[in-house]
């Protein structure tokens, strides 16, 4: 009888171990790729059906060519003027509560930028100049000649030189937890490609899906959130958002050299206690110097203060304007 060397023993008991290890990972592959496949599926019908269940709202003003949507409520005498903050999906819904604290006093006007909410999107460049003068021919397009400036996060940004580019129009500009140009963190290299394949994927529904209900507990209608997620699914991470984030770092930087008119009114209403940004509520203060009538107001809250302190807002504003008067 026959032998088997030791090699080829203990070959074969090395063997059965490996061919398990390989035969999982197959199985480990195919479960990935299937999971893709059914993810990407799902996505494409969600988001065919969903397109049909976005209930429209405001107007269309044309504006290089193209649809840039713009809701007004109310009808005062002064005008305020809302610019969202960056990846704000649907400015003019993500804005109601703050807009209907504003409407009894004001003619309240929403800018939805290119690749917002129900505008069109854009091949243009998403540099600050751009999108300020985009904005700027939509409110011309709509006779809109004075008016307060209301902007959330990076309208600090934009806001900053569209004051200096119309200091005739702008008699105030409010900042809601506004961008600073020298905020720490904004030269960072954002993973753009990453972005877009999760959301050509169907990934980034996923994710949104597990990460929970943004709008619990606020007091948003229930149709109104159902709208908000509908229309934060078709405008995430779309070519347009995608640009404007590449330039974020260009815009921050180019905005460094601006100052406020030392004669506009100026009210920042921030965040108590922001942890992300360092020196948060001294960044906002300094800047306040530009302006004889700079002042900075704290509220307890998240990034988005109007969610949560509309009236608050709204209130002081109103308080504040009265006083410069």
């Amino acid at each position: 009888m026959r032998v088997k060397p030791k090699e080829e023993v203990i070959k074969k008991r090395m063997g059965k171990p490996l061919t398990i290890i390989l035969k999982s990972l197959g199985v480990i592959a195919i479960a990935i790729v299937l999971f893709l496949a059914i993810v990407f599926i799902v996505n494409m019908i969600s988001n065919k059906s969903e397109q049909g269940k976005i209930v429209s709202y405001g107007q269309h003003v044309a504006v290089d060519g193209k649809n840039m949507n713009v809701l007004i409520q109310g009808n005062g005498e002064e005008i305020v003027v809302l610019l969202p903050g960056y990846g704000t999906a649907t400015p003019a819904l993500d804005f109601k509560l703050l807009i209907d604290e504003l409407s009894p006093f004001y003619k309240v006007v929403a800018i939805e930028p290119f690749g917002y909410g129900l505008s069109d999107e854009t091949e243009k460049e998403r540099t600050t100049e751009n999108m300020v003068s985009e904005v700027h021919e939509a409110l011309q397009q709509l006779n809109i000649n004075r008016y307060t400036l209301m902007g959330h996060s990076i309208a600090g940004i934009y806001g900053l030189d569209y004051v200096n580019k119309y200091p005739n129009e702008v008699t105030a500009f409010v900042g809601i937890d506004s961008s600073v140009p020298t905020q720490p963190g904004m030269d960072v290299k954002f993973p753009l490609k990453t972005f877009a394949f999760l959301e050509k994927s169907g990934l980034m529904r996923v994710l949104k899906k597990v990460s929970g209900d943004p709008y619990a507990g606020l007091a948003f209608e229930d149709q109104t959130k159902e709208q908000m997620r509908m229309i934060s699914n078709k405008n995430s991470n779309t070519a347009t958002s995608l640009n404007e984030m590449e330039h974020i770092s260009s815009n921050f930087k180019g905005a460094q050299d601006l100052t406020f008119p030392k004669d506009l009114p100026l009210i920042f209403f921030i965040q108590a206690n922001n942890t992300d940004v360092k020196g948060w509520i001294p960044l906002h203060e300094e800047q306040a110097k530009d302006s004889v009538l700079g002042k900075v107001m704290t509220l307890e809250g998240g990034h988005y203060l109007h969610h949560t302190k509309s009236k608050e807002i709204v209130d002081n504003f109103r308080a504040y304007m009265e006083v410069i008067k």
